[in-house]
């Protein structure tokens, strides 16, 4: 059902907007702050990555039931609830003395990012009719999200270089206590009443509980191998336990994930083709910061404003593809941006050892950025539109899971790739295993055009382009 509100409904996702804006920073503020936390706390190379994806995988695992729970309880209170979790969250890491504090705090932040994200798109579908107001809502909300990523390793990069780590994290106290706080006077509340009020907890545990195994299997992998006892126990763990979430799904009364959803072909096509793009992006990030602080040898701050081009093209590409979805279909925009995506990626993948940033960095930043802002806005539409109010917290839930596990399952790989084929110490050694990383980043989108362009017919997206060709208004919409 349609929320029914008296406040400008642009004031709405300025406010939702702020609070996703926090949220993407935060998965991405941390990469620049990484060889400084290391240094402090004492973390080896493969406990590093789970600064990143202790966080990641209880985002995406928990993304499900927190979009579930907004449909039933309401969206505005499970943002709010979301927003305390992710606060106190964020002040519990600036304040670990361990990494094992660290890590658990971490998490614990993922799950008040759960229950934010999939409330504030629902509550973006459900204030905007499907038209002009929400493709041109959509197009912002794309843009911020992005853009967040890439702006976050600026903050961080100041904010570590400027004071310290744990500052990365401070900061999002006052933001989480004003957006608290202006959206329980300003955002209208949504649910569906008809819904049954159950929960599936199980479900929840055990698709995070696998993914957190399959994850660690991955990475144990290139230290114990593939075939010790330990990296094989974890691998059947994994699959015992996402078996486990499919049975659970099938016997559940109200279960975490309707597994009928997925015969909307659009909405299927738009959740692997996401998952195997950001497969690649969180991969690309993780890298380059890598590359510019320790071969080329920034300081956190210079590092983080290399990446500035990168907001800038994002921001420009989003708004591009609002204005040509409409006029060429949202499967060639998609399908262009990917292209220009992969194109980017193989060109980080020639870096050399002795490089600088103007020749060897910012070309393929600014081809990915004009790329992966193509991409996002066509395929968030894609994922969304078509569906009944009560499917909206599902559909965005499903939606913001695929870019979350497919980029912690991504990064897990790529980095283990890269890890096997860096041989000795220095930079060349480092730079050698880079260059797979990256040829692999290409792969995962790549995978993602060959998934759109199998799956995805004029006919499953037919709804859409008509509801867009019917509002040429949003050609301007930017």
């Amino acid at each position: 059902m349609s929320a029914k509100h008296s406040t400008n409904p642009w004031l709405v996702l300025v406010l939702i907007c702020l609070a996703q804006f926090m949220v993407v920073l935060d998965a991405t503020i941390v990469n620049v702050a990484l060889p400084s936390i290391q240094k402090d706390l004492g973390l080896n190379e493969a406990n590093l990555q789970w600064i990143i994806n202790a966080y990641t995988l209880v985002f995406g695992g928990f993304l499900l039931l927190g979009g579930r729970a907004g449909d039933l309880l309401g969206r505005k209170r499970l943002f709010l609830i979301g927003l305390v979790i992710f606060t106190s969250a964020s002040l519990l890491n600036g304040l670990a003395s361990s990494e094992g504090m660290l890590i658990g705090f971490r998490a614990l932040q993922g799950l008040g990012a759960a229950l934010i994200s999939p409330a504030a798109l629902s509550i973006i579908s459900v204030t905007f009719e499907e038209g002009k107001e929400r493709a041109r809502a959509l197009g912002v909300w794309a843009a911020i999200a992005i853009g967040g990523s890439a702006f976050g390793l600026v903050l961080g990069g100041w904010l570590t270089q400027s004071f310290s780590w744990p500052w990365i994290f401070f900061v999002n106290v006052p933001v989480g206590i004003f957006a608290f706080i202006a959206a329980l006077r300003f955002v209208p509340e949504s649910k569906d009443e008809h819904a049954h009020r159950s929960y599936d907890i199980g479900g929840a545990v055990t698709v995070t509980g696998g993914l957190m195994a399959l994850v660690y299997a991955i990475v144990k992998a290139e230290t114990a191998g593939w075939t010790a006892a330990t990296t094989i126990g974890f691998f059947i763990g994994a699959f015992a336990l996402l078996a486990a979430f499919v049975v659970i799904e099938l016997r559940a009364p109200e279960p975490l994930v309707r597994l009928s959803i997925f015969r909307t072909r659009s909405l299927l096509t738009a959740n692997l083709t996401m998952f195997l793009v950001m497969s690649g992006m969180f991969a690309m990030f993780f890298f380059n910061t890598l590359y510019v602080q320790r071969v080329l040898g920034y300081h956190p701050l210079k590092a983080g404003v290399s990446f500035l081009p990168f907001t800038a093209g994002i921001m420009v590409s989003a708004g591009l593809a609002s204005g040509f979805a409409p006029r060429v279909g949202v499967r060639p925009v998609a399908a262009l941006g990917m292209i220009l995506t992969a194109a980017g990626m193989l060109l980080f993948a020639r870096m050399p050892v002795g490089g600088s940033y103007a020749t060897d960095v910012l070309p393929g930043m600014i081809i990915a950025a004009l790329g992966l802002g193509a991409v996002f806005m066509p395929l968030t539409l894609i994922a969304t539109t078509g569906l009944d109010d009560e499917d909206q917290g599902l559909a965005s839930g499903l939606f913001n899971t695929s870019q979350q596990i497919g980029g912690a399952l991504g990064l897990a790989i790529l980095s283990t790739i890269a890890a096997g084929r860096t041989h000795g110490s220095g930079s060349a050694a480092l730079v050698h295993g880079f260059h797979y990383a990256f040829v692999g980043t290409a792969c995962f989108v790549l995978a993602g055009l060959v998934v759109m362009l199998a799956l995805l017919r004029k006919r499953h997206v037919a709804r859409i382009e008509a509801i867009e060709r019917a509002e040429p208004a949003v050609a301007g919409a930017a």
